[in-house]
């Protein structure tokens, strides 16, 4: 693979940093729209042990603004007030709004689950629903139809919260459970690892630690319900997008300027790998660098965004 393979999108610019603003959590929105929480350092922290960008925290509540480059290349910037919850993801609701979500949950003094998301207006600024959505959560997609999709790790899949013990879940905005697996995935997850969208499928991926252990694709027909699974190519990949009957996975080397990028197809009932290089990307890629929206996984190197076509 050579390297114009890998597009670049987008990089903040010399004015958001002499501004005093850090790009931090991002996501691909269903049209394509890019979207990245831009916060000042005034209302940041920042930690010794935890590499790039992820290491930098938010003094809770803070302000920030969201910045969306749209599909034909257009910016657009949408200032937030009091965002109260600190975030692990970020997502794109229809209606102009916001998911703003925390990776991991909490009781409160009577024992119930709280709230460790938000939905905030990209119009108003105000929130309209604070949920809970389940207890360590290392991947979250938004669908088009305006659900979420999650994959929890083992902490959240053996520490009580009933969606997040089942490993994968699906939920409405308001916060709602509306999907779970039902004993259709071929083991039982322990991590999940990266998700996409394709159309109106969800794709979620997740490792097992059980006796079928290994790397599993799963993928949810939301208006059917259809759940279909299979092993992946790739161990533990950070990111995954699919168009059809072929697929492209990376998986980092981390907190480096390099990322393996395998190109896969289906053939029958497995996928097999027709590619695999490592690539020099011109940033340090680390936990959460990529995103599948239709076809296109969307990576993040330092702060700086590309794509690479399924």
């Amino acid at each position: 693979m050579s390297a114009v393979d890998l597009r670049r999108v987008w990089k903040p610019s010399v004015t958001e940093f002499w501004a005093g603003r850090r790009a931090l959590w991002w996501t691909v929105g269903p049209a394509g729209e890019l979207a990245v929480l831009l916060v000042h350092r005034q209302f940041l922290r920042r930690s010794r042990h935890v590499k790039g960008w992820m290491g930098w925290g938010p003094q809770v509540p803070f302000d920030a603004v969201l910045l969306l480059r749209r599909a034909d290349g257009s910016l657009h910037r949408r200032p937030i007030k009091d965002i109260p919850v600190w975030p692990s993801h970020i997502a794109l609701l229809p209606a102009s709004r916001l998911l703003v979500a925390s990776g991991r949950a909490g009781k409160d003094d009577s024992g119930a689950w709280s709230p460790n998301a938000v939905v905030l207006s990209l119009e108003s600024g105000r929130q309209e629903a604070a949920l809970c959505i389940g207890d360590d959560i290392p991947a979250l997609v938004t669908d088009p139809g305006g659900c979420i999709w999650t994959a929890y790790g083992d902490e959240g899949i053996y520490g009580g919260h009933p969606e997040s013990a089942a490993g994968l879940a699906g939920w409405s905005a308001q916060g709602q459970a509306v999907w779970a697996p039902g004993g259709r995935l071929p083991a039982m997850p322990l991590e999940g690892c990266t998700a996409a969208t394709e159309g109106d499928r969800v794709w979620l991926v997740w490792y097992s630690g059980s006796r079928r252990a290994g790397t599993f694709l799963t993928r949810i027909t939301p208006s059917t319900g259809e759940v279909t699974s299979w092993a992946s190519p790739v161990h533990d990949p950070d990111g995954f997008a699919v168009r059809g009957r072929r697929a492209v996975l990376t998986k980092r080397v981390h907190n480096q300027r390099w990322t393996e990028v395998v190109r896969a197809e289906l053939a029958g009932d497995v996928w097999r790998v027709t590619e695999r290089r490592r690539v020099r990307v011109p940033g340090r890629v680390v936990m959460r660098c990529g995103q599948g929206r239709d076809g296109l996984l969307w990576l993040r190197a330092g702060d700086t965004w590309l794509h690479i076509e399924a």
